[in-house]
């Protein structure tokens, strides 16, 4: 009798353990676009959406972020160059810190891209708010409202797009 159920344990555990990894790698198959190909509007401006920004991230430009995160918190000068940030200056004790500890500071796509997963994970706030020109100034989440760290508050100023070249 135990070596009948044996093998229908370990053929239920191969069917379980294989549906496992059909899922991993249907969900870790995701291409990771280059920013001119990165439209906004894909990424937050989704119709219907509240607070969707229509804009085209551009390869190149400067901008200031301020982020309250617990990963990121302070406020940054950062510089974006063929898509990847290229320079980041502290503008603060925490911000300076962080820069000298080397800490992954996004680019504004990558923002948007975060926004994205969070509408996409039904967080109870994943809002932007745009620019005249259509980029954003204010990108906010939070997954949880009963979770007290969990919440994301990124806001984008002095943003210039840098010359071609």
């Amino acid at each position: 009798m135990i070596a009948g159920r044996f093998p229908a344990r370990l053929l239920s555990a191969a069917a379980l353990t294989g549906a496992v990894l059909c899922l991993a790698t249907a969900c870790g198959g995701a291409r990771k676009t280059a920013p001119s190909e990165t439209a906004v509007e894909n990424a937050a401006g989704k119709a219907g959406v509240p607070g969707a920004v229509s804009w085209r991230e551009p390869a190149s430009y400067d901008y200031t972020l301020t982020s309250t995160t617990q990963v990121l918190a302070g406020t940054f000068r950062i510089q974006v160059r063929d898509g990847a940030v290229t320079k980041v200056v502290g503008l603060d004790e925490d911000s300076r810190r962080q820069a000298r500890e080397h800490a992954e500071v996004p680019t504004i796509g990558e923002l948007l891209r975060r926004l994205e997963q969070a509408r996409d994970d039904h967080a109870e706030v994943a809002e932007a708010k745009p620019a005249a020109d259509g980029h954003p100034v204010r990108i906010s989440l939070d997954w949880s409202g009963n979770a007290v760290d969990d919440e994301a508050l990124y806001l984008i100023s002095a943003y210039e797009p840098a010359p071609a070249g």
